[in-house]
């Protein structure tokens, strides 16, 4: 008789995973307010999803003392209600509708945000878009548009972040030039099995810039590092947990790594907190895997070393 398969409703691990996120998730509400980036001047993009990570990195950066945060993202339907969940709790707030691949955008908020504050702290270039096609199906044009908002976002926010980043303002709280970029990358951008060719280059290319970026900025307190996410429930891989909901299947979903389950936007909101205040004063050049593992390993079937 063959063994039957627990489904997502019975699989012990997977009811341990949901009470994991769900307690993860509590944190950002349940923790008193910190003041990791109190003072702060932070600009944030790719910030529209629901589920996205940019909009947990906003809510994060709120809660922990940031003084100023202006988000922008391409599509503005979800903007009023971002704006208006953080208003509740926390002050100034800016949100924009704007392409974070358009030059003129981005120099015109982080000029923006001198005018009004005086200086910036912190860049969190998350925009990005997700491909899945077959190499034989990417056409010229659809590569292009992978790398311009993938890649030219995050070389834009490096241009633009750094140059109001050298900007001291003694009056207004900084003393010193110096501040923290962000660039959201990806694990596809570091091994092949994790995304198409025309999307793994793109974040190879953005993990590449935040190692090269830094020696741009020798002796100016600037720092470059990016964020490297395994598999996250975000409305940009919304289709792999639909399919996976839809097969009864969901308790596979990111049973690859070892801690076996997926990780949800407040796990990278955090690792992006970390990385933009001064407790990462000496983190620079690096891209930080969080993948719950995967990428540590060459594939290996469960249970055996070899």
């Amino acid at each position: 008789m063959s063994e039957t398969k627990p489904t997502s409703n019975s699989d012990p691990h997977f009811k341990q995973t949901l009470a994991r996120l769900q307690q993860i998730q509590g944190q950002f509400t349940s923790t008193v307010r910190g003041e990791r980036l109190k003072g702060k001047v932070c600009v944030i993009t790719g910030v529209g999803s629901l589920k996205g990570i940019g909009r947990a990195s906003a809510i994060k950066y709120a809660h922990e003392g940031a003084r100023h945060l202006y988000l922008l993202d391409y599509d503005g339907t979800n903007l009023p209600d971002l704006k208006a969940t953080i208003q509740k709790s926390y002050p100034e707030v800016t949100t924009i509708q704007a392409d974070a691949a358009d030059e003129e955008a981005i120099e015109g908020i982080c000029k923006q945000a001198l005018q009004e504050e005086g200086h910036l702290d912190v860049f969190f270039a998350n925009a990005g878009v997700a491909t899945a096609l077959h190499v034989s199906d990417v056409g010229s044009d659809d590569f292009m548009r992978t790398m311009r908002i993938n890649v030219l976002s995050c070389f834009l926010a490096i241009k633009y972040g750094s140059e109001a980043m050298l900007k001291t303002n003694p009056s207004r709280g900084k003393e010193l030039s110096g501040g923290s970029i962000i660039l959201t990358a990806s694990v596809a951008g570091l091994r092949s099995g994790a995304g198409s060719v025309d999307y793994s280059a793109s974040k190879a290319a953005v993990v590449n810039m935040a190692q090269t970026a830094p020696y741009q900025f020798q002796k100016t307190g600037i720092r470059v590092n990016a964020i490297c996410p395994g598999l996250i429930e975000t409305g940009m891989t919304a289709p792999t947990f639909e399919v996976a909901k839809s097969r009864g299947s969901q308790n596979k979903v990111g049973q690859l790594n070892p801690l076996a389950r997926y990780g949800i936007a407040e796990e990278i909101a955090n690792v992006a907190l970390f990385l933009a205040s001064d407790e990462a004063s000496y983190v620079n050049g690096t891209a930080y895997t969080v993948d719950g593992g995967l990428s540590a390993s060459m594939p290996v079937m469960p249970g055996r070393w070899f």
